[in-house]
């Protein structure tokens, strides 16, 4: 007999079973589980249209947004576990028809700034007893998806009167505010992307607060967008700074897999989104941004986003502020925040959440599970709970030559937050 067999008889016993990659259950080597951090929850699912964005009221309403396409409506507020209805009206949510136009054959989406064309992303701030109620924030980028005479699929260009922000009260559900952009602030190749607010009456000279938000731009032309919400004056700040910029041919893995962009009609590619994520700090001194395709974290004062072009170094001083605060392990989609200073990250490499200390200098791990397939968006609740969407993007069928490869349901995940974390208030 041979003496490895004597002195190992459970060596022997699995090497008699032939243990494999695919059947790991006996084996004695260390296994990735796929899963670490707190328990999670499946809150909702989808069954009828993929998701976007969300957000979570103080009340623990759960609000989403898809993007268009030929989905019935791009906002809508859960109804139950497995359902959502448009929000705050179908009216107000325009139809497929109306979604774009053409001005001698370049393709325009809607100018209408009382409908909603194609939102992006929510966002929920609290009440500020006296000058504003809870409100739900709607970023509608004004760009539907459609698809040309040769059936590929094209993103008309944004024109004055349909990208705008949207505010609804959360207390009697109707529009009370909507700012649009000039074309020198939002281009017609922008695309908004998230939003930050910072609503102290010290940062702005209206003393209504002021809006961050992100242009995340695929045609190359990325950057911030600040919004005063008294006045509402908007101005950039970064365009195609190098921080938030695409990096060229990245490859990112999803599920194990490389990961290459193959839309119909079009060579084969990589993403191209350059700013996505964005932070603010719970003093509202820093915003923290990145790239959907960068494994960089970047931080900027918030001071140097907020100054206007009355100063003439503005944006030299913007970009000599800049800092590189390293690598975080992968590619990050959206960020979110709570009231520790954790800098939540969406790792859709990784089926995790990782969040950035600025206490350590150092990205760690939050939650991991099997079952965050590219979480695309999170909202912090009220509750002391994590939530996020889930909704299988790189299998979309725009990504993988026109087969659309997403199985339903996708879904709300929640868990809660690390050290009795919260919402973020302390800008309000």
């Amino acid at each position: 007999m041979h003496l490895t067999t004597l002195l190992y008889p459970a060596l022997a016993a699995l090497v008699a079973a032939q243990v494999t990659f695919r059947n790991s259950s006996q084996t004695i080597l260390r296994v990735d589980t796929g899963a670490y951090g707190p328990e999670i929850e499946e809150f909702h699912y989808y069954y009828h249209q993929w998701p976007i964005g969300l957000a979570v009221s103080s009340t623990g309403r759960l609000f989403v947004c898809y993007t268009r396409g030929n989905y019935a409506f791009t906002v809508g507020e859960a109804v139950n576990k497995t359902a959502e209805e448009p929000y705050p009206s179908a009216e107000f949510n325009l139809p497929v028809s109306q979604l774009n136009t053409s001005f001698n054959g370049i393709p325009f989406g809607s100018a209408n700034p009382a409908g909603l064309i194609n939102v992006q992303a929510l966002y929920i701030t609290p009440e500020i007893a006296g000058k504003r109620p809870e409100t739900l924030w709607v970023i509608d980028t004004g760009r539907p998806t459609i698809m040309d005479a040769q059936g590929k699929p094209t993103m008309p260009y944004g024109q004055p009167g349909g990208p705008k922000i949207v505010g609804i009260a959360l207390n009697n559900d109707t529009v009370y505010a909507t700012y649009t952009f000039p074309a020198s602030v939002h281009y017609p190749d922008s695309y908004m992307n998230d939003i930050r607010f910072d609503l102290r009456p010290n940062v702005t000279e209206s003393g209504m607060g002021i809006a961050y938000i992100v242009d995340s731009s695929d045609e190359g032309r990325p950057g911030f967008i600040m919004l005063d919400l008294g006045t509402g004056e908007s101005w950039r700040r970064l365009t195609q700074d190098r921080s938030v910029l695409r990096v060229d041919r990245d490859v990112p893995s999803y599920q194990g897999h490389p990961f290459y962009q193959r839309t119909i009609g079009m060579p084969i590619s990589t993403l191209r989104e350059g700013l996505d994520g964005i932070q603010v700090s719970p003093d509202g001194e820093t915003v923290y941004y990145s790239p959907l395709t960068s494994v960089y974290l970047f931080s900027i004062p918030a001071r140097n986003l907020r100054e206007r072009d009355t100063n003439p170094l503005a944006e030299l001083e913007a970009k000599s502020n800049v800092t590189n605060l390293g690598q975080r392990g992968g590619d990050a989609n959206g960020f979110e925040g709570d009231s520790n200073g954790l800098i939540y990250q969406l790792m859709p490499e990784h089926n995790a959440i990782y969040y950035y200390d600025p206490k350590d200098l150092q990205t760690h791990g939050y939650v991991r599970d099997p079952r965050i397939i590219w979480p695309d968006s999170a909202s912090i609740g009220a509750d002391g709970y994590f939530y996020m969407n889930i909704n299988q993007l790189p299998y979309q069928p725009m990504w993988n030559n026109g087969s659309d490869e997403r199985t339903y349901p996708g879904a709300v995940l929640r868990c809660k937050l690390l050290g009795d974390g919260t919402k973020i208030t302390s800008l309000s």
